[in-house]
């Protein structure tokens, strides 16, 4: 069944993956973005495109532009997404990611939106004991910081939208997004910032012992895990990761091999707040959602590195 589907953010890194994996399904999409952080050479030439600020605000201009007697779906992935910036400036997180969010979700309810899915974040469970990885969405959440509490908050709203009107939803928790379109400028992923480094031939900055580990997943996974949370009849929380602890020396040995060159690492003091190791457990996505990772690590970071290269 081809629906329409509303994406937010649809010119972003994510996003924009997302819009080309529906389209090559044969959904017809709308795409929403400010191109703030998104890019215009991003959008799939097939979306219907609307240079919109997703604003509480604004939420009528949002009502008046888009063409809502013809939205299905809204697949959500306009954020604020840099953990520093919600630790400087944590009202702007929250009107970014709650307070825009919920306007995004009044104009659902009212226009008859049969399913929200919302991209939720690693950044909800905190610095878990280790001894419970890989995280299973059961486990209590402990956000460091604004931005992860933001996203958690979402998720409790969805769930009132649900039970009082019947709002279909799916959060999907990602762990560490890698892909092609990752901007390596600003707070990009430290993928797309490793690689960026080793393309101008500057050693890349590994902070601590390199041995903290994080769950390292591609965008192109990320796309197809909307797609099955859009036609699943399964309704809930899902953790979108592969369930694999990678250290940042590991791959940064992998990105050294695909790439062909050798450059020692500039060893830099651990960050505040960089939790040890990150893992999350990815069987209930598996079972309910009829998804599971394809891309092989390996596999996932040649196609990066030939992508900037």
């Amino acid at each position: 069944m081809n629906e329409s589907v509303l994406v937010t953010g649809g010119a972003g890194f994510i996003g924009s993956h997302i819009v080309d994996y529906l389209i090559k399904k044969g959904n017809d999409v709308f795409v929403v973005d400010d191109l703030s952080r998104g890019k215009q050479e991003n959008i799939n030439g097939l979306a219907q495109f609307y240079e919109l600020e997703l604003d509480a605000s604004a939420a009528d201009i949002l009502e008046e532009r888009l063409p809502w007697d013809q939205i299905d779906i809204i697949i959500h992935q306009a954020a604020q997404i840099d953990v520093g910036s919600s630790l400087e400036e944590p009202v702007f997180d929250a009107q970014n990611n709650i307070l825009n969010t919920i306007a995004l979700l009044e104009l659902a309810r009212k226009h008859g939106v049969r399913k929200f899915i919302y991209a939720s974040s690693a950044a909800v469970y905190g610095d878990p004991d280790s001894s419970l990885l890989p995280l299973a969405e059961t486990v209590e959440v402990y956000p460091l910081s604004p931005y992860g509490i933001s996203k958690h908050t979402v998720e409790h709203y969805l769930k009132v939208y649900q039970d009082q009107y019947g709002l279909e939803y799916n959060v999907l928790r990602y762990s560490n997004v890698y892909g092609p379109r990752q901007d390596a400028k600003g707070e990009g992923g430290v993928v797309s910032i490793f690689i960026d480094r080793i393309i101008e031939g500057k050693p890349p900055v590994i902070h601590g012992d390199g041995q903290q580990t994080r769950d390292f997943i591609s965008v192109f996974d990320i796309a197809r895990a909307n797609y099955q949370a859009m036609v699943a009849e399964a309704s809930g929380i899902y953790n979108i990761s592969t369930a694999t602890e990678v250290s940042v020396n590991q791959l940064y040995e992998i990105l050294c091999d695909v790439s062909g060159l050798e450059l020692e690492p500039i060893q830099e003091p651990p960050r505040p707040g960089d939790i040890k190791r990150s893992s999350l457990d990815n069987s209930r996505a598996i079972a309910d959602l009829g998804w599971e990772p394809e891309v092989e690590l390996r596999e996932g970071l040649l196609k990066t590195h030939e992508f900037y290269a």
